[in-house]
Order: structure tokens, then C-alpha cells, then sequence
């Protein structure tokens, strides 16, 4: 098998595969209660039996899953409203959760949208189907009315202590960061008991995705308190809105220790009960992932942890961290603050935050390569200012990096078409006597110094490069609404044109053309078949990706062509 044969077959089954487990997730969802969200508008999702001072008794951390875990929490109570330069949120009195969270400067990605031509084939035959519409709309990152129920919810557990079972009294019933002001603070009360008086407090920060919640707990009584702090997502197993339709992204929980390092957390494994937490100790956090977008929970170096992660009732799941509290003395007061991040997948800023944050951006199982091409792409970006155009000259650097391998294999091809008489005029000759046929293709090779398998090696080094710069482009959150030129506003959307995959085909149609003919006819029929399986493929994936392959074929063109015009001179002469 030539190289181009090679490279086309692995692109192939790799894209087919993802499109495969993508199509199963689609077709098999996480069932999902549909009465989740009208339990949680209704107040119906009773919590378990509660103290008659209202909140779930719990001396010890040792209680913490039986007395928190029956319940999600998501009844409705007052809700405030609040405004950032990068947020619109809403945070609910029960609980003192947050219950909503819109990031302003990332507009919401249109869901299920199909290519021009598909949308109106669809038409003709009287299916549903739905075309490209220009929407403004923020992207909407938590909701706990759906279609994906996220939040945010934290609490305390301890002797008269309130957890996110319990009703908050709000400071103000509207939260403005105004004009010149660097952040904006939301302080919610609970109901004192026993002496002990609780306050709760969201900090925002002017242009951050960071949000300080900050537990004060003040000891008016007469007995010490034990007790700990725990901050948790809630959210069901869905794929958020707008994640690519035949690409498979992951949506799920992460931890990272200094000890276990980084490791995710699916949903089926919280299903099945084998999720591997990380143990107890004074570092690392715990965050919720997604396409594009993490939140993330990071408590200062140093303070007593214990990370937790499991399946709650109506099919939601439950990923979160316990903070000690450490003994607060009568008359004394307690101030412990986890900073919360909840935005885009940044790599340096992420980094910049936690150890080991900037591991959220997925990407796949070639990280190691995937890293160093994104960090060139972003260097090329600083000077190009268009990341379209960035992907051009990426990948016309990983052209001349691997111009040696890919001329090796160039030349093996064209040496090949140069012999395809000779060899077809053997498996004539031989085509009863399969031994003879081979030993006469084999000497036929050491006269034409052809190593057969010359083209196949250099191929072979390079497709972990593809699949690494497949995975780079798809996991960067730079590239989402991002404009190239013309119709493509978007690298992260499909190409609605269809432009870039009909050009996909047509180079992938040339290159075929431009390569030995297979002996084997069925063969041959397959390979002219491929042009067409990848333009249809491709009409899926995002623009960026597609470009990516356009400008690789049609360099690969160009130099197949110079090679074998050359070699075919030599030959002549």
C-alpha cells in the first residue's frame, strides 16, 4: 500500500471512528428525567428529614454523603440578580446557590444546524431540518432549568451550621459592578443558631471569570465548632448545547493532586460506582468540564481537603471538594474564601491560576504533541492577528518540517507509476502461479531499486501529527466565532457553504488520481470512492479542521507533482 493510500486509509478509519462514537452518544443520550426541571420550578425535590431548626445535623465530616447527597437542592427562593463586565448570573436565596450563569463575551453556538445542501435534501423529502441563522445570544454556561441542569452550590457541615438545604436571606435583590469599580460583592445571611451566625459571600471581579465565595462564620456561642466547608457542582450528564454534532467532546468531572496528578471522572463511572477519587490532603482541586469551557473549585495550598464525586437522584451527579474549618472557639470568627473559575479554556491563564488547570483543555491522547503545535499556532497567531490564517502557515511549517519524509515518499510513488506496466504485464504472466508472480514483482524491484514499502514508513511517523493537530484545533477555544475570510466567520462552526469540504474532496479526488493504480479493481473502485466519503464526512466537521486539510492536500499536490515530474524527466532520458 503507497503512502498517500496509506495516510487517506488512516485519516479515514480515525475520522470514522470518532464519527461512530459520536453518532452512538447521540443516538443512546444519558436518560434524563424529564420532570428534573419542573421538580425544581415546582420546590417538589424533597430534601431528606431536616432538624426542626431547619438544618441536616451533621457533628462529623464522616456523615457528609448520607446527609447531603438524597437530595439536589434545586428549589426555587428570592432570586438576585447580577451584572459583571464578563457575567450576568442569578443566585438563589435556598440554598444560596448559584442557579444561573451567563458568560457575555461568548455568544451561544447554534445547535444542530445543517450544511445548506443537506438542510434543503431534507426538505425535498419533508424532514426536519434546520439551516445557519446569525444569533447573538450569550452563552448561557449554567441553568438549573434546562436544557442542561448546572449550578453551583456550597454549604457547611457542623453542629448548627446551614448547608445549601437551607434558606439565605440576600443583602440586596440586584448586584451592578458599576463603572470604575474593580469588583462587586453579594453577602447572603443565614438565620442564627444556637449564637452562631453565618454569612456567605460572592465576590466578582472586574474582566476575570474568577468568583470569590467567601463562608464567615462567627461563634456568639458557648461550645467550640468543628465542622467543614463543601463547594459542589450539580449537573446532569448531557452534552451542553451547541457541542459539535459528530465529534466527541468530553463533558465531566476532573481532580488533580500533586499525588495522583490529573485524572477525569465520566459520568458512567459514577453510574457504575468506580470512579477513583483522589484521597485527603492539603493541595489540588476539582473542576467541571465541557467543550470549550471549565469551572473549577481551588482552594488555597495548604488547607485540609477531601474531594468527593457521585450520582444523586433524578439522574444528576454531584463533584466537589470539603474544606476543613478547623476549630472556631467561642467568640471567635472563621473567614475561609475558595476562589471559583468558571470561563473559556485559556491555556496560559488557566495555568497562570492552578497547577495542572491548563490540563482541562482536551486534548485527546497526543497531548504531548498536541501542546508544542498549539503553542506554534498561537505564536503565528501574535503576528498573522487571524487564526485562519494562522492554520495556513502552521501548516505550511509542518509541510517543510516533515518536505524529506513526504519527498522519500513522493519519489517511492512515482517510481512505482513508472513500473505499473511492467508489473501489470507480471500479474499477467504469473497470474495462475502466485509464487512465481511474487519472485518476478521482487526482482523487478532490485532492478528498479524500488523499495515497495519505501512510501509507507515516512507516512507512518507523520499521522500521529495529523491526529495531534486534529485534536489541537478542535479543543481551542481561541478558534471559537473566530473569521477567516468571506463566508467561514466561524472556524469552530461547520463550513455552511460547504466550500472547504467540496475543495476537500476535490484535492483528495486529485491525489488519488496522481497515484500508482491498485492491481486488485476492487480496490482501485474503493480509492476513487474515498474523495466522495470525505467530502460528506467532512461537510461535519468544524471549518477550521477542514482548512487544515485543504491547504495540506493541495501542498501535497504540488509536490507529488514536482517529484514525479522530475523522476519521469530522468526516466525519459
Amino acid at each position: 500500500m503507497d503512502a498517500n493510500r496509506l495516510i487517506a486509509l488512516a485519516v479515514f478509519l480515525f475520522s470514522g471512528y470518532m464519527l461512530l462514537e459520536a453518532w452512538d452518544k447521540e443516538q443512546h443520550p444519558q436518560p434524563l428525567n424529564p420532570a428534573i426541571a419542573q421538580n425544581a420550578n415546582q420546590g417538589s425535590m424533597v430534601p431528606s428529614p431536616l432538624s426542626p431548626s431547619g438544618v441536616t445535623q451533621t457533628p462529623n465530616a464522616s456523615t457528609f454523603t448520607r446527609t447531603v447527597a438524597p437530595d439536589a437542592g434545586l428549589q426555587k427562593g428570592e432570586r438576585v440578580s447580577v451584572t459583571t463586565d464578563v457575567y450576568r448570573a442569578e443566585i438563589d436565596s435556598n440554598g444560596g446557590d448559584l442557579r444561573r450563569l451567563t458568560l457575555l463575551n461568548y455568544p451561544a453556538a447554534v445547535k444542530d444546524q445543517d450544511p445548506y445542501p443537506l438542510a434543503y435534501v431534507k426538505r425535498l423529502l419533508g424532514l426536519n431540518s434546520t439551516v445557519h441563522e446569525d444569533k447573538k445570544v450569550s452563552l448561557e454556561l449554567m441553568s438549573d432549568t434546562g436544557p442542561n441542569i448546572y449550578v453551583v452550590q456550597s454549604g457547611l457541615l457542623g453542629a448548627n451550621l446551614p448547608n445549601h438545604l437551607v434558606s439565605f436571606v440576600p443583602s440586596s435583590k440586584e448586584l451592578v459592578l458599576q463603572p470604575g469599580q474593580d469588583s462587586a460583592e453579594l453577602t447572603l445571611s443565614s438565620p442564627a443558631m444556637n449564637g452562631v451566625e453565618v454569612r456567605k459571600t460572592y465576590i466578582f471581579h472586574r474582566a476575570n471569570y474568577l468568583i470569590d465565595i467567601r463562608w464567615s462564620i462567627h461563634n456568639n456561642g458557648s461550645t467550640p465548632i468543628d465542622g467543614n466547608a463543601y463547594f459542589q457542582f450539580l449537573r446532569d450528564a448531557s452534552s451542553p448545547p451547541g457541542d459539535p454534532r459528530f465529534v466527541s467532546t468530553f463533558t465531566g468531572s476532573a481532580f488533580y493532586t500533586d499525588s495522583t496528578l490529573f485524572q477525569k471522572v465520566n459520568f458512567g463511572d459514577l453510574d457504575k460506582e468506580k470512579a477513583k477519587i483522589p484521597p485527603s490532603g492539603n493541595d489540588g482541586w476539582v473542576a467541571m468540564m465541557q467543550h470549550y469551557f471549565v469551572s473549577a473549585f481551588l482552594p488555597a495550598a495548604g488547607e485540609s481537603r477531601e474531594f468527593f464525586a457521585r450520582k444523586v437522584p433524578n439522574n444528576l451527579y454531584t463533584s466537589g471538594v470539603k474544606v476543613s474549618l478547623g476549630n472556631i472557639a467561642p467568640g471567635s470568627t472563621k473567614v475561609l474564601t475558595v476562589p471559583m473559575y468558571a470561563g473559556p479554556q485559556e491555556g496560559e491563564k488557566l495555568k497562570a491560576l492552578a497547577k495542572g488547570l491548563d490540563l482541562t483543555i482536551d486534548y485527546g491522547w497526543l497531548a504531548l504533541i498536541a501542546v508544542p503545535i498549539w503553542h506554534v499556532l498561537a505564536f503565528i497567531n501574535v503576528w498573522v492577528g487571524n487564526w485562519g490564517w494562522s492554520i495556513v502557515f502552521l501548516t505550511v511549517g509542518i509541510k517543510l518540517v516533515f518536505f524529506p519524509l513526504s519527498a522519500a515518499s513522493y519519489r517511492s510513488m512515482a517510481k512505482m507509476r513508472l513500473v505499473a506496466p511492467k508489473l501489470q504485464r507480471i500479474k499477467e504472466l504469473y497470474e495462475n502461479d502466485t509464487q512465481k508472480r511474487n519472485q518476478a514483482m521482487m526482482e523487478l524491484y532490485k532492478t528498479e531499486k524500488i523499495n515497495p514499502l519505501g512510501g509507507c514508513l515516512p507516512v507512518l511517523i507523520q499521522i500521529p501529527v495529523f491526529i495531534a493537530l486534529y485534536w489541537t484545533l478542535l479543543a481551542a477555544v481561541e478558534l471559537r466565532n473566530a473569521p477567516f475570510m468571506g463566508w467561514i466567520q466561524d472556524l469552530s462552526s461547520i463550513d455552511y457553504y460547504c466550500v472547504l469540504p467540496v475543495l476537500m474532496g476535490i484535492s483528495s479526488f486529485i491525489q488519488t488520481k496522481m497515484q500508482p493504480p491498485p492491481p486488485d479493481p476492487v480496490q482501485a473502485k474503493v480509492m476513487m470512492i474515498m474523495p466522495l466519503a470525505f467530502s460528506v464526512m467532512f461537510f461535519f466537521f468544524p471549518a477550521g479542521l477542514v482548512l487544515y486539510w485543504v491547504v495540506n492536500n493541495t501542498l501535497s499536490i504540488l509536490q507529488q507533482w514536482a517529484i514525479t515530474r522530475k523522476i519521469e524527466k530522468a526516466a525519459a532520458h
